[in-house]
C-alpha cells in the first residue's frame, strides 16, 4: 500500500503545509469554535489576506486539515510494513495501526472532547476525503491480494467498505467497551481476528 503523505523535497513544508500546522496549534490550544482564520494568520506570521486568499472560511481550512492530519496517520502505519509479512497479516496490520494511532491522536482527541460535532458529517451524511482515500489503498490492496490467491473472492470494494465501517467503531467507541474483563488490547486483537478471518480464502 502505498502513502497517503507528499512532501516537498528534503521535507521542506510548504507555504500552506505551515498555514495548516498554525491551524492545527490554534484548535490544539483553543478548540475549533474559538479558531479563526485572522488567528491562523497571526500565528503563522502572514497577512490575513494570505490565508483568505487559500481558505474562504475556517470549515474549508479544517476540511483541509483533517485531510492532511489522517492521511499522515495512514502514512504513519503503512510505513512500519514489513514487505515479508504474509498480505493478509500486513492489511490486517495496517488497518489496527490505524486505528490505533487515531485514538491517540492529539487532533483527533482534541475535536472529540470539545467539538464532537465536526465528526458527525463524516458518520452520517457522507465520507470525507480521507476515508475515500483509505478504500482506494484498500481495494487496490484487496485486489492485488485476491489475484495471488491470498485472499477471498469477492467484491474488493465491499468488503473495503465493511472494514471500513467496522474500524469505525473501534476508533470511536471502544473505550465505552472496556472494563474489569475486557481491555482495549482485547478489543484490538478480536477486530485482528474478525479482519483476518473475513479475508482468508
Amino acid at each position: 500500500m502505498t502513502s497517503l503523505r507528499h512532501n516537498l523535497p528534503d521535507d521542506q513544508p510548504s507555504p500552506r503545509d505551515v498555514y495548516l500546522d498554525a491551524a492545527r496549534d490554534c484548535i490544539l490550544d483553543v478548540g475549533w469554535r474559538r479558531t479563526t482564520l485572522t488567528e491562523v494568520a497571526r500565528r503563522a506570521g502572514v497577512s490575513r489576506m494570505t490565508i483568505y486568499r487559500t481558505w474562504a472560511d475556517m470549515p474549508q481550512l479544517l476540511s483541509d486539515l483533517m485531510t492532511r492530519e489522517w492521511g499522515g496517520v495512514v502514512a504513519d502505519a503503512l510505513a512500519e510494513e514489513d514487505p515479508d509479512t504474509p498480505t493478509v497479516e500486513r492489511l490486517v496490520g495496517d488497518i489496527i495501526g490505524t486505528v490505533q494511532r487515531l485514538r491517540d491522536n492529539e487532533l483527533f482527541l482534541r475535536i472529540v472532547d470539545l467539538d464532537p460535532e465536526l465528526i458527525l458529517p463524516y458518520l452520517f451524511s457522507r465520507r470525507g476525503r480521507s476515508q475515500d482515500a483509505i478504500l482506494e489503498l484498500t481495494v487496490a490492496a484487496l485486489r492485488e491480494a485476491q489475484a495471488a490467491g491470498e485472499v477471498r473472492a469477492g467484491n474488493p470494494e465491499l468488503m473495503a467498505r465493511a472494514m471500513l465501517l467496522a474500524a469505525h467503531g473501534f476508533v470511536l467507541s471502544a473505550h465505552t467497551m472496556i472494563g474489569d474483563e475486557v481491555s482495549l488490547d482485547d478489543l484490538d486483537a478480536e477486530l485482528r481476528r474478525a479482519l483476518t478471518r473475513g479475508l482468508q480464502p
